[in-house]
């Protein structure tokens, strides 16, 4: 009994060592992000030196070469390259939309859909038909639909109290309802932008592209104007309301690009990975400052936390900047293609790619109730008192989803900041450096940098 006791208190005397060890390596990244940290001034080059990166453009580019010489300066173990083909889409000319009722001619805030094909040359005049669901089509069937312009308005529902999870049941409006009312006959598709928000910018993202079958031209339109379109078709006063765009975007071949990869070496398992990163390319309509400029330094930014605290990882630490998660993942899937074929096995992946507010901590994919509970055991209290303590069920990340396609058992973690701003400015020309703060930008790299601390030196 002596003996038993003996050995439980010598358990509980390391378990407060390690945990002490611990608060204070954590206490470390914080200081050192809150007082030298370079993420904000990092953000500020991108953002203005360099502003819209959509994959294949020029400014995707100047970004790839930007971030490698940004790790080589670092001094990271090794910085390189990883050639990605990803599509190159262009939006063209200024678009233009005007809703026409008889003589009365009200211009309107529009942004074609990335992937979406142009309208014809002087641009389309159409009735319009008003649907909230892609199953609406199905209802109202071909006869109703053909000839006309159909205008998806179904808005955020405002009872999630995560914004994703509204952006996610309305987002299939974009994703899928312009090819779906192809099929019953549109000759195009106005669809309400995807945000809670009650403003004039229109809000872009990918739209699906059938191979074989019809595509028509698709934009979005803002909320203060959709409200307006709506308003007016509901009247039911002749005339009949008619809607007219125009758009010049077109899909060029494929471009030649780059995933950009910086790493740390472990120690012990040089072969054993954690990853963290976010997309480097962003829509062309503002800067991508949030979307995901701010995943991008927060990224490298943890991985200079650690090597300038003279941290010795055990197990291989990477930051990876992916390109072309906008309008194909490619980026993510070679990135899992890569290694796979080298076989190195990820621990865990991390990405930030929810913009960069205040943190309130991560979500975890592939872990059951009862290992999730354990690591908020573990890193609960650790994380609480900077504001990362959430540590819940949820997904990972669309770059980092490949690798547990590949590989079987890789943690996938999301960075999770607050969110109900997020959707103001995603994929919008309000995307812009002005409207990210800087202490919540560095906070959010402190906790990253601190949970793969963690990851590293207790396992997951």
């Amino acid at each position: 009994m002596k003996i038993k006791f003996t050995l439980l208190t010598a358990l509980i005397f390391t378990g407060s060592v390690l945990k002490a060890q611990d608060s204070l390596m954590i206490r470390k990244i914080y200081d050192e992000e809150l007082v030298n940290g370079q993420s904000y001034s990092n953000l500020h080059y991108l953002c203005k030196n360099i502003g819209q990166r959509l994959s294949g453009s020029a400014n995707a580019q100047k970004a790839v070469e930007w971030g490698k010489k940004l790790m080589e300066s670092y001094g990271f173990d090794r910085v390189f390259l990883q050639p990605v083909m990803v599509p190159h889409w262009v939006r063209g000319a200024k678009e233009e939309g005007i809703i026409i009722k008889g003589d009365k001619k009200i211009s309107v805030h529009i942004a074609a859909l990335g992937m979406s094909v142009a309208t014809p040359k002087n641009g389309i005049t159409a009735p319009v038909i008003e649907v909230h669901s892609l199953k609406e089509l199905e209802t109202l069937g071909k006869d109703a639909i053909k000839g006309k312009i159909v205008f998806f308005n179904r808005p955020f529902d405002p009872k999630f109290i995560e914004t994703l999870w509204a952006y996610g049941t309305a987002g299939d409006q974009r994703n899928a309802g312009p090819a779906a009312a192809a099929k019953y006959g549109a000759v195009g598709v106005i669809v309400r932008s995807l945000t809670e928000s009650l403003d004039n910018f229109p809000h872009t993202g990918a739209t699906a592209v059938v191979k074989d079958g019809a595509n028509i031209p698709a934009a979005a339109i803002s909320t203060v104007d959709a409200n307006k379109l709506s308003t007016m078709l509901k009247m039911r006063s002749l005339p009949a309301v008619k809607f007219y765009f125009k758009q010049n975007c077109q899909t060029l071949p494929d471009a030649p690009s780059f995933n950009v990869v910086g790493e740390m070496k472990g120690s012990e398992n040089p072969n054993k990975f954690i990853t963290v990163g976010g997309h480097l390319d962003s829509w062309d309509l503002a800067e991508g400052a949030h979307d995901d400029g701010t995943g991008i330094v927060q990224s490298v930014e943890a991985l200079r936390l650690l090597k300038v605290l003279g941290y010795k990882p055990k197990n291989s630490i990477r930051a990876v900047f992916f390109i072309n998660e906008e309008n194909g993942d490619r980026g993510g899937i070679k990135y899992a293609e890569l290694a796979t074929e080298n076989k190195e096995e990820h621990i865990a992946a991390i990405e930030s790619d929810l913009g960069g507010f205040t943190p309130r901590g991560f979500t975890f994919q592939g872990v059951s109730a009862g290992r999730l509970q354990n690591i908020n055991a573990k890193w609960g209290k650790l994380l609480a008192p900077y504001g990362s303590g959430t540590l819940a069920a949820g997904g990972g990340g669309s770059d980092i989803g490949p690798l547990n396609e590949k590989q079987k058992g890789v943690v996938l973690i999301g960075y999770l900041p607050d969110s109900q701003r997020y959707f103001d400015v995603h994929h919008t020309p309000n995307d812009v450096f002005e409207n990210v703060n800087k202490r919540e930008l560095e906070l959010g790299a402190a906790s990253m940098a601190s949970l793969i601390y963690l990851i590293d030196t207790q396992g997951i």
